[in-house]
């Protein structure tokens, strides 16, 4: 699953604005003391050649969680206004008079570009509030924007929509035995673990406590039982050690309701927390879906 460090992205992405900044003072350059800018600037993959182009083309798949439409019209802005500027300075390179068109075309995409990047760096910082500092996933904030996503996208492909509960088994006596600090290495322990047994399409939030709530699509109904199995597997495998080197092994319960046409995610919470209620109470460390009567 595609994961932010949203603590480095902001100052990477100012970095890099920085130096398109600095790139820009070559231009200048050129066009009052006619010096050539660099090869970089007339190149005409110029785009990719700067520090910016270079970023962003590595933090691409970044930019589309965020906004894929957004980020393709970031990109032909960019190349729009580096194929202006190399238009201005060769032309002012040959001893020919610049180009108005040119310039008009370089101001209006770099106005375009200017936007493109403060609304990506406003959609960063506020992600950023949405995510768990402990365990790096995202909040419940957008569970619901999401599940209506997915939702509208299984109708389309025929898919099987998903939720899954998943519980810490007896979470509050490790907190009351080792202290919180334990408590959270465990969470943090089955944050990664989760992640790592889901796949990239797959969605994970901690939901509240010692509670993750996870949105998948499956090809089948017979498929929603692979993951809770591997999950369940991956989580027997991990052990945190205590300050006296023992391992704490942890265990979880896992419930889960599939969509039908119509219901909507509370009843699916609802449903999803009703397996998960059975599982525990039938001995935990295990998982069981939701069946209609």
């Amino acid at each position: 699953m595609l994961e932010i460090n949203f603590e480095q992205f902001v100052p990477e992405l100012d970095a890099a604005i920085q130096a398109h900044m600095e790139w820009s003072h070559r231009v200048l350059r050129c066009a009052v003391l006619h010096a050539s800018p660099g090869d970089d600037v007339l190149n005409s993959q110029a785009h990719t050649l700067c520090r910016f182009g270079r970023w962003f083309t590595e933090h691409r798949k970044l930019f589309d969680v965020l906004d894929v439409s957004r980020a393709r019209e970031m990109e032909v802005e960019h190349q729009a206004m580096h194929d202006a500027i190399r238009a201005i300075c060769s032309r002012v390179l040959a001893g020919q008079l610049g180009n108005e068109a040119d310039l008009d075309a370089y101001e209006i995409s770099q106005t375009r570009f200017v936007d493109h990047l403060t609304y990506f760096k406003t959609q960063i910082i506020t992600r950023s509030s949405q995510i768990d500092s402990l365990t790096g996933l995202p909040l419940r904030h957008r569970i619901a924007q999401d599940f209506d996503l997915l939702r509208r996208h299984s109708r389309r492909h025929g898919s099987v929509l998903a939720v899954m509960m998943v519980d810490a088994d007896y979470f509050k006596n490790i907190n009351d035995q080792y202290g919180h600090g334990i408590g959270d290495m465990v969470l943090q322990s089955l944050a990664r673990t989760l992640r790592g047994a889901l796949r990239d399409e797959d969605l994970a939030y901690r939901y509240g406590g010692d509670e993750f709530l996870l949105l998948m699509e499956m090809i089948s109904v017979d498929d929603a039982e692979i993951v809770p199995r591997r999950m369940l597997e991956a989580v027997h495998h991990i052990a945190i050690t205590l300050p006296d080197g023992s391992p704490l092994r942890q265990t979880v319960s896992i419930g889960i309701a599939l969509a039908s046409e119509g219901e909507d995610l509370k009843t699916l919470i609802r449903q999803a927390d009703e397996a998960l209620y059975d599982v525990k109470a039938a001995g935990r460390n295990a998982y069981r879906t939701y069946k209609r009567s």
